[in-house]
């Protein structure tokens, strides 16, 4: 079993981002694991946590 990556990570925990996907909706950075962001929609705690690579994440110093 080869073992965890979880220091590569670009973004901190409790940062809010954006997907690119739905750039209109409002991210909060919960757990990074295994190269995946895991993240919940602000102000939405019913719903489940959303995974994302880093590449389908909005740099939060970007403009959109």
């Amino acid at each position: 079993m080869k073992d965890p990556i979880n220091n590569d990570n670009k973004y901190p925990r409790g940062i809010f981002i954006y997907a690119k996907a739905h750039p209109q909706t409002k991210l909060v950075i919960n757990d990074y694991k295994q190269r995946i962001y895991f993240c919940s929609v602000v102000g939405d705690q019913e719903m489940k946590q959303l995974p994302y690579f880093e590449r389908e994440l909005v740099d939060p110093g970007s403009q959109m």
